[in-house]
């Protein structure tokens, strides 16, 4: 009997739903009982204690409120752990959401300097995933801080970068939150001053 090769299932956007589906407190929903959130890190974690926030634009300039991001990250002596625990001090993947306002939250902690598969050490950063509406496949980038300057410009993904104005779009903005270390990186998913995406 001959093999028939069956058609690729088409494919479409995450649609208005992502939130309820994977975001459930900014659906409005109860949470599940082992859940994913923007809690990566506990009080007793070792590291530097970090707020990550900001917002999402479409290429308009409009705020996109029901954005989904998830994060992985190193610790801070720039190791991956691939277990999730919710009762480990730290926990280097998390996940969040824009609200109403607009606005997403991260509580972590500042990653260390790892290096990539060719030995060459990379800038402290974190690995973000975007997933919204109008979005067939996931945007994934980086988010580095503007105040590691010196290991940013010899980091090798940030070099692949051509145009320096452009790798500025992956840079976090140090500022405080209710007294507390924080950085901004807004992401922009186009028009002026889009963010880089990276096809990992």
């Amino acid at each position: 009997m001959p093999v028939q090769l069956l058609p690729e299932t088409p494919s479409q956007t995450a649609g208005p739903y992502v939130h309820i589906g994977l975001a459930l407190e900014a659906a409005g929903n109860p949470p599940r009982d082992l859940e994913i959130t923007h809690e990566m890190v506990l009080p007793n974690a070792p590291g530097e204690h970090i707020v990550l926030l900001g917002n999402v634009f479409d290429g308009n300039g409009h705020l996109i409120r029901d954005a989904f991001l998830e994060f992985w990250q190193a610790d801070h002596e720039g190791h991956y752990d691939p277990i999730y625990d919710p009762e480990k001090p730290f926990n280097g993947f998390g996940r969040t959401a824009t609200g109403e306002d607009g606005q997403w939250l991260l509580n972590t902690i500042k990653p260390g300097i790892l290096s990539n598969a060719a030995g060459v050490p990379m800038a402290a950063h974190i690995n973000v995933s975007l997933f919204a509406r109008g979005i067939n496949i996931h945007l994934q980038t980086r988010l580095y801080f503007d105040d590691e300057a010196e290991a940013n410009a010899k980091d090798p993904v940030l070099n692949l970068i051509e145009q320096p104005i452009r790798r500025e779009t992956l840079i976090a903005k140090r500022c405080t939150v209710d007294g507390k270390l924080a950085y901004r990186f807004d992401i922009r998913v186009q028009g002026e001053d889009e963010t880089v995406f990276f096809d990992f």
